[in-house]
């Protein structure tokens, strides 16, 4: 059976921080370009529902059987946190659901055994990939790093086909982080580079060429992933690729995005993949992973309206001191309002599909899609005369508006919205991603899935507009 990648998606933010603001805070060195920043009410889990949700436009999410969830920055040390992730992206009950993480190198590690899924009971498999990682101040992960998500369907008749992967694994001391610890540790550079890194990469590319009987010069694009930039370099020079094959690593635009990187690039790569050429993806971390693909005939006709170098482009600079306050390395004083409740659990569950799905609810009597789903008709007063209509993926524009600058939020003021759907519909909501003085009536926006906010140990999400990108 072909196996391979049946459709995909991405998710970068739409906020950046420049890194020459964070030397002008700091007095460090700048590096040079930017790094996407996930937003205040962004989180590992809400950008993987974003990336599946895009993958999402071309299957049918009834047909998924699989889902694996790949970051090294879970929301819950003790849930599944793929089981979200199914909600957000409307996938069925009867699927098998994991959380992945632990290593960077989960995100290929994910996608191998989505194939794997896929080969042994058939059917399609979802892959969600994203990570939001925090690094102390002064720290060069903190410059490096970035915020982003993919997400891949795994099945039969791919638009580029798994054609052999190769995994190696070994114990080695490079980056940690123990339960309760914010900000991970790292050895010594030239240790890692060394004795792990390049010899394991190394290991890893030659078993998968000599599995597809290839040589480097095959190769079409090559996508290395390593912590090390400098692993990254000596691999390239040691295999003899030329510039040309080497896909941008999106250092300067969106940073080292943890697990979900080697995914997103391979998004990127795809994009503008032509049939019959060769991708090698390999991605280090206490070992290992790589795999190669061959691009099929069925990517000539395959489009990706929300393509990361879209994503890339639509963007909004964020100042240092509010990214620190965002990811509450920089104490505030909170509002002056009451702690928002602890979400319970019997409402969650009874509305599900509103909440976490965006469905809400047509009238077979007249044809009247509502928000929220509603018993009784709001124009025909048909009673219990109801179907589930999703509201996620419609266009909105912006009916009123007005800006709450006392409420609790990471990000005062709130912009609070009414916003109108195409075939109707009319809804309250947050809105997100704005400038609050830019914001007119009759803006275009779109939904996003979005963390409220966190209260008791538990993470409230549910869904807000933001301008559409």
């Amino acid at each position: 059976m072909t196996v391979g990648i049946i459709a995909y998606g991405a998710y970068v933010p739409y906020r950046r921080l420049k890194r020459a603001a964070i030397s002008e805070v700091l007095g460090i060195a700048a590096g040079k370009g930017e790094r996407a920043v996930a937003s205040f009410d962004e989180d590992s889990v809400s950008m993987a529902v974003e990336a599946a949700r895009d993958a999402l436009r071309t299957v049918a999410p009834a047909n998924v059987r699989s889902l694996v969830f790949a970051t090294t920055t879970p929301p819950y040390a003790e849930k599944l946190n793929a089981a979200l992730v199914a909600a957000g992206a409307r996938l069925p009950l009867e699927i098998r659901a994991a959380d992945l993480t632990g290593s960077p190198r989960v995100g290929l590690t994910a996608l191998l055994q989505a194939a794997d899924a896929v080969r042994a009971n058939g059917g399609a498999a979802l892959v969600a990939v994203a990570d939001c990682r925090i690094a102390a101040p002064e720290g060069k992960a903190e410059q490096a790093g970035g915020d982003a998500g993919a997400a891949f369907v795994i099945g039969g008749d791919p638009i580029a086909e798994i054609v052999a992967s190769a995994s190696v694994t070994r114990e080695f001391l490079d980056t940690w982080r123990a339960p309760g610890e914010r900000f991970a540790h790292t050895w010594e550079e030239r240790f890692a580079l060394t004795q792990a890194y390049g010899p394991l990469l190394g290991a890893a590319v030659r078993r998968v060429l000599e599995e597809a009987k290839c040589t480097p010069a095959d190769l079409a694009k090559v996508i290395i992933d390593a912590p090390n930039p400098r692993a990254v370099d000596e691999l390239a020079r040691a295999v003899k690729l030329t510039p040309e094959q080497r896909a941008d690593p999106l250092a300067l635009t969106v940073g080292q995005t943890g697990a979900a990187h080697a995914s997103l690039v391979l998004a990127s790569v795809l994009a503008a993949a032509k049939p019959g050429e060769r991708i090698l993806v390999a991605s280090a971390g206490d070992g290992a992973e790589a795999l190669l693909l061959k691009v099929t005939s069925r990517a000539a006709g395959y489009t990706q309206p929300r393509s990361v170098g879209r994503l890339i482009e639509s963007k909004g600079d964020v100042p240092y001191a509010r990214y620190l306050k965002w990811r509450e390395i920089l104490p505030t004083e909170p509002p002056r309002r009451p702690d928002p409740d602890r979400p319970a659990a019997p409402p969650m569950l009874r509305s599900e599909a509103w909440k976490f799905g965006f469905v809400g609810s047509k009238c077979t009597a007249c044809g009247t899609p509502q928000l929220p789903p509603q018993r009784i008709c709001i124009k025909c007063a048909a009673r219990d005369r109801m179907e589930p209509y999703p509201f996620a993926d419609r266009a909105a524009k912006v009916a009123t508006f007005t800006l709450d600058r006392l409420a609790y939020s990471l990000n005062p003021p709130t912009v609070n919205v009414v916003v109108d759907f195409e075939d109707g519909g009319r809804f309250m909501c947050e809105m997100t991603d704005c400038d609050p003085d830019k914001v007119e009536i009759g803006d275009e926006v779109e939904m996003t899935f979005r963390r409220m906010h966190s209260a008791g140990g538990v993470h409230n999400y549910f869904w807000k507009c933001r301008p559409r990108r």
